[in-house]
């Protein structure tokens, strides 16, 4: 079984159930604190911490006096804007005690699927977690239409893990693992240990069971987990309603591992190969020689620009003898990088006439 203790990189998804008394429709204050203690303890030990949380439409509704039946998706949007400011200001709360800041990041399924919003989100996490602050991630239900929506957490927390490379995905749920019937109906269901390949047979046994407050079931569970194993992230389903979920989910607590399949950064550097490039960028020696070195691509290496692409596209690199060496995610146009090729970083904002990234090509969104 993986070791939380060995994360280098932890997301971890919480419930709405978890987080908002399903009677009052109040925070569950006293868990959350205890769940601030494990992000500490986790920080302590070294690893990054992204939170990806539910509970803005549970808390917003409440306070809105919004009916506990399905709510129209006006009504939710305002249930959401509501409530985002409360969840924002309890994870604040809790986690400040520790010395830890929290930012809040809020996403839609556009910003992962349109490729220069997801590098503008990728780049944004990554700042963040390198300043060790923990981002607070949710959907952006303001506004999310049903055509740009995730529809639910677990997916959305598989996505940032996969966005970050994470290694390891935790969801807090209200069931304690993947069961082969729901536990709820069926005294006979049992829960499996761990999963190495998620098979059509285990599919099948996936419930649409939910929570109530929550939109998410088992099912939405099995895809996150797909979504994630596939990009090198291991993953775990856990009852979450206990103190201190992820210490006890270290202590041996009852839980289903999904095993990784590849490391992360091998599944992206696959990802980037695999896709069809928009455009050729060709270097010099100097800079063929930095990339070998695991540095990142910069302007002032960059002898042609050759393709139309856009901010995010894949594009070959190439060596002075015109041989494919890899291929990365540029971080301007074509037009822009013809005008910065063959310039130091410091002289891009000259060039450009506003300021830009010092890396042409950054060395995380490279595959050699």
């Amino acid at each position: 079984m993986a070791s939380l203790t060995r994360a280098r990189r932890v997301v971890v998804k919480i419930g709405s159930a978890l987080l908002v008394d399903r009677e009052t429709g109040a925070l569950r204050a006293d868990w959350l604190t205890s769940l601030a203690e494990d992000v500490a303890w986790l920080k302590l030990g070294g690893a990054d911490v992204i939170l990806v949380s539910s509970g803005s439409i549970a808390l917003g509704r409440g306070v809105l006096g919004l009916p506990a039946s399905e709510l129209a998706l006006e009504q939710s949007q305002a249930a959401a804007a509501v409530g985002q400011i409360r969840l924002a200001r309890a994870y604040e709360e809790a986690l400040t005690p520790h010395g830890i800041t929290t930012a809040q990041v809020l996403v839609t399924l556009e910003d992962s699927t349109n490729r220069r919003r997801y590098l503008n989100t990728r780049a944004t996490l990554e700042t963040l977690l390198g300043l060790q602050a923990v981002p607070i991630v949710n959907e952006n239900d303001t506004i999310a239409t049903d055509e740009i929506r995730y529809g639910d957490n677990d997916r959305l927390a598989a996505q940032v893990a996969v966005t970050v490379g994470a290694d390891q995905l935790i969801l807090l749920s209200d069931v304690d693992g993947f069961y082969t019937a729901n536990p709820a109906t069926d005294p006979d269901a049992t829960r499996y240990e761990l999963i190495d390949t998620i098979t059509p047979e285990i599919e099948a046994m996936a419930g649409d069971a939910g929570s109530g407050l929550s939109k998410g079931g088992m099912k939405t569970k099995l895809m996150a987990a797909k979504m994630a194993t596939a990009g090198g992230c291991a993953m775990a389903i856990t009852e979450g309603s206990t103190h201190n979920p992820l210490q006890s989910l270290e202590n041996g607590a009852n839980a289903t591992w999904f095993t990784a399949q590849l490391d992360p950064q091998a599944a992206r550097k696959r990802w980037i190969n695999a896709m069809k490039p928009r455009g050729v960028v060709t270097i010099d020696a100097g800079a063929a020689g930095a990339l070998g070195r695991g540095n990142s691509l910069l302007p002032a290496g960059v002898v042609r620009v050759t393709g139309s692409f856009g901010r995010g596209d894949p594009v070959e690199i190439h060596d002075p003898d015109q041989h494919r060496i890899g291929q990365g995610l540029s971080r301007y146009t074509a037009s822009e990088a013809r005008s910065i090729m063959g310039c130091k970083s410091t002289d891009i904002e000259a060039r450009l006439g506003y300021p830009g990234r010092a890396a042409l090509i950054h060395r995380d969104d490279m595959a050699l």
